[in-house]
């Protein structure tokens, strides 16, 4: 079941539920009992490992100005 992160607006405090997905924008009682809260944006990490490589600052393969090479 997937969780959410709720801020108070009352108190300040963060908070998470776990909810199913049908009930993620339905409105959310903090632990204080508060009940104006509103829904955080979260970042979720997901498994896995970059295949690029990173771009090389000023040349070679990417980077730079005008994708490497100089804007004259």
């Amino acid at each position: 079941m997937p969780r959410y992160e709720y801020r108070c607006r009352s108190c300040g405090s963060t908070f998470e539920l776990n909810r199913p997905m049908a009930e993620s924008s339905a409105p959310a009682t903090c632990p204080d009992g508060h009940e104006d809260t509103v829904k955080l944006l979260s970042t979720v990490a997901v498994g896995g490992s970059a295949t690029a490589p990173a771009p090389t600052p000023g040349g070679g393969s990417g980077g730079g100005c005008c994708g490497g090479g100089c804007c004259g």
